[in-house]
């Protein structure tokens, strides 16, 4: 899986999202920038975020993801 993917994933999901990815193979470090996770707890952020790459996940594509998460205003 390239990281050019995942961002493409996430982005699809959150819209509006700014999204840094590193590593490769199958896995990777993701930060996502984005208004959506205001008000709402680090696990729902996250959630949000892995529910983008549920399905390269469970084919083991994906196989290690750390999440990060920030709102505009935290970043």
């Amino acid at each position: 899986m390239q990281a050019s993917e995942i961002v493409e994933l996430v982005q699809a999901k959150i819209g509006g999202a700014e999204v840094v990815v590193e590593g490769e193979g199958c896995s990777f470090s993701v930060a996502v920038t984005s208004d959506v996770f205001e008000g709402l707890s680090r696990v729902d952020q996250q959630k949000k975020v892995l529910a983008a790459v549920t399905e390269q996940i469970a084919s083991g594509e994906l196989h290690a993801i750390t999440v990060k998460t920030f709102t505009k205003s935290s970043s």
